[in-house]
């Protein structure tokens, strides 16, 4: 009869371990450097780099709202000036409200580049003023109604100026605020009482 075999020496609990734990207190037992705490970001900067975000994008919606309101009273302006030149004979007259109206259509252009390049969709509305002028029949009161509409464009432009940083919109509305204020100074000029020139002394009557 042949002896068994003998029997294998049972492990014990230390032998079947593995060679060493994951554990940080393992680690640092075999020489190994394991950080007690993992430093991450602070959720201050997080929060930082949101409200920068929301602020970007709080100014980016007031510029929008801005630019299309400009862009509704500029077509407005545009459109009271096309037809106000058609309803007077006076060359004078004709010429200062055409030069306007070429100013008004170029301002539309540039105020819908200005948008579109945001990037955004311009308004398609036309200003509530056109309907406000045209109700005034004669043509000087309606001129002198075009002129204050004149002159809250440019208190708007004036207000939105310095809080603009984009360059190339800060030119073009620059000129357009010059533009304007120099088609008021030329409204009022033509508006102004002519006084009668006196004769010169020894002139015959």
């Amino acid at each position: 009869m042949r002896p068994l075999p003998p029997m294998p020496h049972a492990s014990s609990a230390d032998d079947a371990a593995a060679p060493f734990a994951d554990t940080p207190a393992a680690q640092r037992a075999q020489g190994l450097r394991f950080p007690e705490r993992v430093e991450v970001s602070s959720p201050v900067c997080y929060a930082d780099e949101l409200d920068a975000a929301y602020r970007e994008a709080s100014d980016r919606d007031a510029l929008l709202a801005a630019l299309n309101e400009l862009l509704e009273a500029e077509r407005a302006g545009a459109r009271i000036t096309l037809r106000s030149a058609a309803e007077t004979d006076d060359p004078a007259l004709q010429r200062l409200v055409t030069d306007i109206h070429r100013d008004e259509v170029r301002w539309c252009g540039v105020l819908i580049d200005a948008i579109q390049s945001l990037p955004a969709t311009p308004s398609t509305r036309t200003g509530a003023f056109y309907e406000r002028a045209m109700a005034v029949p004669d043509l000087d009161a309606r001129l002198a109604l075009l002129n204050r509409g004149q002159g809250w464009v440019v208190r708007k432009l004036q207000a939105l100026l310095p809080r603009l940083g984009d360059t190339h919109i800060h030119g073009e509305l620059t000129a357009m605020l010059m533009s304007h204020q120099q088609n008021i100074a030329r409204v009022n000029a033509q508006q102004a009482p002519q006084v009668p020139c006196e004769p010169q002394e020894g002139a015959s009557p």
